[in-house]
């Protein structure tokens, strides 16, 4: 049965990453050897390896469950979206 998910990395191991899921639950997923790894930027996917995942990447997991354990087919991430910068109101004159 395969799985889909849009999740964030929490933690990496060399087999394995971990991923909170909107429920705030810790979920691991192995890799497997034919696991395909893209890094996604400026909206283009481009090959990567495990070894290029950080903890806080958006990840979409595509996973099948097979011996009682999440393996991942696919696993497409990016960086989280840098944050924009507060806009303040320029300061009003003394009056």
């Amino acid at each position: 049965m395969p799985f889909r998910w849009s999740l964030l990395v929490e933690k990496i191991s060399s087999d394995s990453v971990i991923v909170k899921t909107v429920d705030g639950k810790s979920v691991e997923v192995k890799f497997a050897a034919s696991t395909v790894f893209l890094s996604r930027f400026n909206n283009e996917d481009k090959p990567a390896k495990a070894s290029d995942l950080a903890a806080g990447d958006l990840v979409v997991i595509h996973a099948t469950l097979k011996d009682n354990a999440l393996r991942a087919d696919e696993i497409k991430f990016s960086a989280p979206a840098a944050a924009k910068p507060a806009v303040t109101s320029p300061p009003k004159p003394n009056s």
